[in-house]
């Protein structure tokens, strides 16, 4: 049986392989025992990443991540969690299917642990949980990728004027939300966004208040409504 820090290795080592195949620079702090294991080099910013082991638990339907630390002290080991602004990302490897998934920071902090499923639950639930598929580690990079170069857009435009904001997913009907608000709230959770009309007029707008893979905003870009939107002295 590997010991915790021979999996915590292996599991460094996966994520790092798994950076830079995609081509994304990988740094490591000099002094162990920080708070993030590793740098990723995304654009013109550095992002803070803490490195998990994952499990397979629930009989191969979910993973099991834990996202507290361990250290020992002169009064036995001690347990905390990350705290909001410690880490940007949490990388995690998952050694039964050798596979890599990064999820942002607000999914790991203030907990203890965290699942994400596999397969889907038996009674049809899908708000609320977070699926494997949507945290696999080579689209979760395409998305921050996708981010920064928009926003890099935006920045560069000039005027700032001239520059549009993003336009809402979809427009729908009061009745249309009603008969599927089940679905309209998963994709809404995982970052769409939906403007519904009742009776031929804006009525409201439906977004999630899940976390979302981010970068952080550069110095000088105002984020509007609809994101990154123009330019302030």
């Amino acid at each position: 049986m590997e010991s915790p820090n021979v999996k915590g290795a292996v599991a460094e080592l996966a994520v790092e392989l798994a950076a830079t195949k995609l081509g994304i620079p990988v740094l490591k702090p000099v002094a162990e025992h920080g708070r993030y294991d590793m740098g990723f080099e995304i654009g013109t910013q550095i992002l803070r990443v803490q490195v998990k082991s994952a499990r397979v638990v629930r009989n191969g339907t979910a993973l099991l991540i834990s996202t507290e630390t361990a250290r020992r002290t002169a009064s036995g080991y001690m347990r905390t969690k990350y705290a909001p602004g410690e880490i940007d990302l949490l990388a995690a490897y998952a050694h039964e299917l050798d596979k890599c998934y990064l999820l942002p920071a607000d999914l790991a902090c203030d907990r203890r642990a965290l699942q994400l499923r596999l397969v889907p639950a038996r009674n049809g639930q899908r708000a609320f949980v977070h699926e494997a598929a949507k945290f696999e580690f080579a689209g979760a990079i395409a998305q921050l990728e996708e981010r920064l170069h928009g926003m890099q857009e935006v920045a560069g435009s000039s005027p700032a004027s001239s520059t549009p904001a993003r336009q809402p997913q979809a427009v729908i009907g009061a009745e249309e939300l009603r008969n599927r608000l089940g679905w309209y709230m998963e994709r809404a959770a995982a970052g769409e966004e939906f403007h519904v009309e009742r009776r031929g007029r804006p009525y409201v707008r439906l977004t999630g208040a899940a976390p979302q893979l981010r970068l952080r905003i550069p110095r000088g870009v105002f984020v509007g409504r609809y994101g990154a939107d123009k330019v302030v002295a």
